[in-house]
């Protein structure tokens, strides 16, 4: 059964999706973004970092580690920026880095954004 999840601490989802859903032991959670947040303006690095603590916040509510972190799939609007991101991926998931796609795109839901990170989350072992 698929169990879909809205989480109170993150911005309130305004279109037809939900933040996340657990199947069959893992958790997929939708693209976060900076919006609604007060890096919604920001640059690419501000925007990441409020990604990332969205992320930490899901698997804290979920018991879990990053070591738990199966999947990134990221869009970014300028591929140029991954010098500046990469850096603050390595920072978070440390020694539990998990596969990742990485692609360019020309628009976001918000001119404002400059990056979107889907994940998976690993919820047993």
């Amino acid at each position: 059964m698929v169990i879909r999840i809205n989480y109170d601490n993150l911005p309130q989802v305004k279109g037809p999706y939900v933040h996340a859903t657990k199947y069959y032991g893992l958790l997929y959670v939708s693209g976060l973004t900076a919006f609604g947040t007060e890096a919604q303006s920001h640059d690419a690095v501000s925007q990441t970092r409020t990604i990332l603590q969205q992320i930490t916040s899901i698997l804290e509510q979920e018991k879990r580690h990053k070591s738990d972190l199966v999947k990134f799939t990221i869009f970014v609007k300028d591929i140029n920026q991954l010098s500046l991101i990469r850096p603050l991926l390595f920072e978070f998931c440390g020694d539990n880095l998990p596969a990742c796609s990485l692609v360019e795109v020309s628009n976001l839901i918000h001119p404002d954004l400059q990056i979107e990170i889907e994940s998976i989350i690993a919820l047993h072992g």
